[in-house]
Formats: C-alpha cells, structure tokens, sequence
C-alpha cells in the first residue's frame, strides 16, 4: 500500500515535510478521551480536536503548508481562494505570516462569523453565490485578471500533505488504531490522512464522512470518477460542495477508502453531546465524523477508533439556534 501511495499527487514523505514546515507555527492539536463516550459505543475512542487549531479548524495546516511553499514573487502578487469560511480564515492567516495580501472569495450565505474573522485576519473577502456561480471560475479570472496565486481549499497537494498532518498526528499519539473516521467535503483532510495512515507500519482502515444532502463522494466512488450533484441543503456549509477534487478523489479512490453520509440531525445530535458531556464546541461539519460513530453508521465496537472533529467556528447565536 506504500508504494501505491507513492505514485499518488500526495505522499507519505510529502506528509512528513509538511509536519517539518509546520512545527512551530501550527499547533499540535489535543487528543480527548472519555470514559463514558468509551462505554457508550464498545469501543476505544480518541477525538481529534483540530477546533484548537490556529484559525479554528483544521485547514491552517494545508493553507500554511502551501503558503510557506511559495516563491517571492508569488506571494509578492498575493494569494486568492474560494471558500465558505475555514479555508478563508486559514490562509488569510498563512498569507499574514509569510507578509502577502490575501483575497477570498466567500459564498454570500456564509456565516457572518466565519466572514467576519477573515477580514480581521487581514483578508479581502468577495461574496459570490454558491448556488449560481462556478467558483473555480470565478478565482481563475482574477488569477489571468491580476496575477493573483491560488491556493485552492484541496486540490492542491501542498494542500493536503498539510492536512493530513492531523490524522498522523493523531496516529502518533494514540496508535495503534483499527479506524480513522474523518469529515470529508472536498477532499484535503480525508486524502491526505488516508496517505499519512497508509504509511505507518499498523495500517488503520480510514472512513470519510460527508453531509447525506450532498452525497457528492459516495456519487463519484460508485461512478468510479468525480460527478457533479445538485448543492442540497445542509447544515454543514463546510461540506457544502458540488463535487471531490480531482486530486483528492483519486488518492481516495486508490487508497480504498470509504465515505458515508449522514443526516443533519445526527451532525445536530452529536454537537449537543460534544458540548453537554464532552465540553467541546464543533461546528456542524467538524462534528459529522463524531455523529457517525454516534449514530451507529459506523459499526466501531471492539475497535481502537481516532474520529476528527475538523473544526469549531460557529457563532454564537447559530450554535444557540441549532442547539434548540
């Protein structure tokens, strides 16, 4: 499996590199064990909480990676991307460090929140419409436009070598594991953790998790290719996505890797539980991981099971709202 992974756009080594990029700037994320979530499922459970990463999510990782990547003139033209909010945040931050300007393109129904803290970041934010408008599109124009460098939110392998940090991380520290549940939208966190756990000696089985009103992942993997889906309506706008990447699916597709879908009301269920029992804050997609495992989607009893919550920005009143 280690040498399929290295004929991948990503590979275990490019993985390694990007930890040795990110030591010091990103944070090493906790792991949260609890008796009574053990108890509850059979199993051995160990919760990623990449809500304490710099930017609130996961996705520092990749944008930094990519960032820190750059040549000088490529930063000195600035960086652009589209995104509804975490991949925003994230490389608005990379982009501070390495001293470019960043611009975003953001969905205009994104979270206010999520907009908010970009442009305080020091970003430019762009509204477009999810529904209507192609995103690739719309950042290639400014690219040919004004020279601007993309850094796409994943399908880029500086991207998700960056990302799959997390689940390595999470295989350091709690090996051996049977499973690595991850949340999956358009592919970074789930195809580099699928390349970081096939390159360690006990390899765990890796399961992506997708919003089921999307259903994009498990479209493309019964095609055997990419699909584009209609965008559905979910409370997971981090997940909300027409279609995996090109780059990320085939990693996915050649590491054999799973993914599920599950309902918004569980993703509700489980940020409830994270918050009430574990004292945890996720946003709905950084819970959709935990909610299958919770929901009994996923069958973990017996089994040593790491499950990344990839993020935790939700404003206060929305999470109240979804809450009640």
């Amino acid at each position: 499996m280690r040498q399929v992974a290295d004929q991948l756009p990503v590979s275990a080594d490019d993985v390694a590199g990007a930890v040795s990029r990110l030591s010091g700037v990103a944070n090493r994320t906790p792991i949260v064990t609890s008796r009574e979530l053990n108890q509850r499922l059979g199993a051995d459970v160990f919760l990623k909480a990449e809500q304490f990463q710099r930017g609130g999510a996961f996705k520092f990782r990749g944008a930094y990676n990519a960032v820190s990547s750059l040549s000088e003139a490529e930063l000195a033209r600035g960086v652009v991307a589209a995104s509804s909010g975490n991949h925003a945040q994230a490389l608005a931050i990379a982009a501070a460090v390495a001293g470019a300007e960043a611009t975003i393109f953001m969905p205009r129904d994104a979270p206010a929140s999520k907009r908010a803290a970009t442009e305080g970041y020091g970003a430019r934010v762009i509204e477009f419409d999810r529904y209507s408008d192609d995103r690739e599109a719309i950042v290639q124009e400014l690219v040919e436009r004004d020279g601007l460098t993309p850094v796409h939110p994943y399908e880029d392998s500086r991207v998700m070598a960056g990302a799959g940090t997390s689940t390595l991380e999470l295989l350091e520290d709690a090996a051996p594991l049977d499973l690595v549940v991850v949340p999956a939208g358009g592919g970074g966190q789930l195809s580099g953790g699928a390349v970081a756990a096939s390159g360690v000696a006990e390899r765990p089985r890796v399961v992506g998790v997708e919003p089921a009103a999307m259903g994009q992942w498990k479209a493309s993997l019964a095609a055997g290719h990419p699909v584009r889906v209609e965008v559905g309506a979910t409370i997971a706008d981090g997940q909300q996505l027409r279609s995996p990447g090109k780059l990320t699916f085939a990693v996915v597709k050649a590491l054999g890797v799973d993914v599920v879908g599950v309902a918004d009301e569980d993703i509700v269920r489980a940020m409830r539980y994270l918050f009430e029992r574990q004292k945890l804050v996720t946003e709905p997609s950084g819970a959709s991981a935990v909610a299958a495992v919770l929901s009994g989607l996923i069958d973990v009893k017996g089994l040593r099971v790491g499950v990344i919550m990839s993020g935790g920005n939700i404003a206060v009143d929305r999470f109240a709202s979804l809450m009640s």
